[in-house]
């Protein structure tokens, strides 16, 4: 096994936000404009640019397509206004996975078994060869041994069919989002392809409706009765089938070196981009292995992080790792304990309980391990996903049981009342399609809170009083609602869509009127400027449904007391033994 060392990381100071290029008005200029206002000095010193600031075709971005700068969201010049306001970048490198429209699988798909891409991306079928049977549907069956391991994040087998240019269909491994499309077909397609001495002009029209209508109403080409056309099944067929379009996130294959070149290419890339932090998305799905869960296996995924990491430094890079696994596992101690930083998933659950039922038992917890364990964050509310669940969980394998930050009965309650309050629900499936668990619930930070102002105001403290990067997303910052709308609109990933309101530049002025947004940006702006947070943090002792956090460096302190019943607050910041200021707030 590579053993990844221990690194020394030197993460940046300070606040970050989190939002797309086009989160705020029309692209990255208007958010330049908000982040210029004098209502936002000295609040942000990092953002977090979420993936459409590349090129990209879906799911929001993290299907890339490639690195380069999305120029009609993103200009060179966005950026360098952005570093002269002292700010530094986060980006994703999404590890597992690229998207159908990469330059990469379209030289597969020209090209096919002579593309220069034929390794780059995974091919099922080759892969579980000898670990499996071959299926009615072309396609094989791993063993049962293996199959049971596989970890699915949608139901039905990960896998795309495409066709090559030969006509053979060939299965890929499509762990995430997939989509095929038949653009309907013209007569001319049909004449061109199949010739006018074999095919009449009124045979073609009539070929045409027949097939549009089965695209239509999308039943399946290969059973479309042409009548007393069907000597010409076969060729019809083939012209729609190369007209078939697709859509869809290609795992990538990580025993390829032509894949390892592309990651360094794309480090160089995201540092001449001005990046500083790299957020590695689904690479717990990267290494996989017959015979092995394809998430997080070890020492797998170990050794490819350690390469991964090499690569990171080449380029002056930090690395951050993005896990969902549940608490019970342990996983994100053991990304800890290896010097990365993680993301903390179970802080916005811990904080929805901790407001709901008055105490700070659970939460306080957290903080400790934090603090004995030097685990190193970077914290949320809300974000451009969903509010984690699975996260918060115990295990039990092997017989062995291991507590979860908070119990079953306590996540269902916060699942209950966040679902009460109009959230949607992301679910986890087993090999046989059946849902196995909840796995994220979907709402605005504001929304989950029943839209309690003083509650949003209050975690806001607490996520600035909490050990780490608090990163902040835009939404949440100007108290933004549940979209219903939106959700209902977007289709199959339709339940993020609910907390990723565009917001106008009309609408920020209004909302910089609100004494809510007003608030967290004087709460943002102590936590990015003091001191104070350079140095420890006390966790006092007080009653269980009241919470006394105090930063200190030097002579510089700042103090949280907080009641989570009614959901006062005050903090005291003191600069040094004469100055000091308290700010209530109820």
């Amino acid at each position: 096994m590579t053993e990844i060392m221990p690194i020394k990381t030197d993460l940046p100071k300070g606040v970050m936000l989190n939002a797309y290029p086009d989160s705020i008005g029309q692209n990255m200029t208007d958010i330049v404009d908000m982040l210029k206002r004098p209502e936002f000095k000295d609040v942000f010193s990092l953002f977090y640019i979420l993936p459409t600031v590349f090129n990209s075709d879906l799911d929001r971005g993290f299907s890339i397509i490639d690195y380069d700068l999305n120029d009609d969201l993103v200009a060179r010049e966005d950026l360098e206004e952005l570093h002269k306001l002292n700010i530094l970048f986060k980006f994703d490198l999404v590890l597992n996975h690229l998207s159908v429209g990469s330059p990469q699988f379209q030289d597969l798909l020209k090209h096919g078994d002579k593309s220069k891409y034929k390794d780059f991306f995974i091919d099922w079928n080759e892969f579980w060869r000898s670990d499996g049977e071959m299926g009615p549907d072309g396609y094989v069956i791993p063993h049962a041994e293996h199959l049971k391991k596989l970890f699915m994040r949608k139901p039905g087998f990960p896998i795309l069919k495409v066709r090559f240019p030969d006509g053979s269909d060939r299965p890929y491994w499509n762990t995430f989002y997939q989509q095929v499309n038949y653009p309907e077909i013209t007569t001319q397609d049909l004449l061109r392809e199949l010739g006018k001495e074999r095919l009449k002009h009124e045979d073609a029209e009539k070929i045409t409706a027949l097939v549009n209508d089965a695209l239509i109403a999308k039943r399946d080409i290969n059973k479309i009765d042409l009548g007393n056309l069907s000597h010409l099944k076969d060729d019809v067929v083939s012209v729609i089938e190369q007209n078939r379009q697709y859509l869809g996130q290609m795992d990538l294959n990580a025993q390829s070196q032509e894949v390892w070149d592309f990651y360094d290419e794309t480090f160089k890339k995201l540092r001449g981009h001005g990046g500083k932090l790299v957020r590695l998305d689904a690479f717990a799905y990267l290494h996989k292995q017959p015979g092995e869960i394809n998430f997080f296996n070890k020492p797998g995924t170990w050794e490819y992080l350690a390469r991964v990491k090499r690569l990171a430094e080449k380029h002056d890079l930090i690395l951050l790792p993005e896990i969902h696994s549940e608490y019970g596992h342990g996983l994100h101690e053991e990304v800890a304990a290896k010097g990365f930083p993680i993301y903390d998933f179970f802080f916005p659950g811990l904080v929805i309980h901790a407001l709901e039922q008055g105490t700070n038992r659970h939460l306080l917890r957290w903080i400790d391990e934090i603090i004995e364990k030097n685990i190193k964050t970077i914290n949320m509310l809300g974000c451009h996903d969903g509010i984690p669940v699975l996260d918060l969980k115990g295990n039990n394998h092997a017989g062995v049981s291991t507590e979860g930050l908070l119990s079953n009965e306590e996540i269902d309650a916060v699942i209950e009342s966040i679902m009460d309050r109009g959230g949607r629900v992301k679910n986890l499936y087993g090999p046989d399609g059946k849902k196995i668990s909840y796995y994220q619930v979907n709402a605005t930070f504001f929304s989950a809170l029943g839209e309690d102002e003083r509650k949003l105001r209050l975690a806001r403290a607490i996520q600035m009083f909490m050990p780490g990067i608090p990163q902040v997303w835009y939404l949440d910052l100007f108290a933004g609602k549940n979209d219903y709308a939106a959700a209902d609109k977007g289709g199959t990933a339709g339940h993020k869509e609910i907390n990723r309101t565009t917001l106008t530049n009309n609408d920020i002025e209004q909302g910089l009127k609100q004494t809510v947004v007003r608030d967290q940006l004087d709460l943002i702006r102590l936590r990015n400027t003091s001191p104070a947070f350079d140095g420890e943090l006390t966790v006092n002792s007080t009653d269980e449904h009241c919470l006394h956090l105090t930063w200190k460096y030097q002579e510089c302190t700042a103090s949280l007391n907080a009641d989570l019943h009614d959901y006062s607050f005050s903090i005291t910041h003191k600069t040094n033994a004469r100055d000091k200021n308290v700010v209530s707030f109820s």
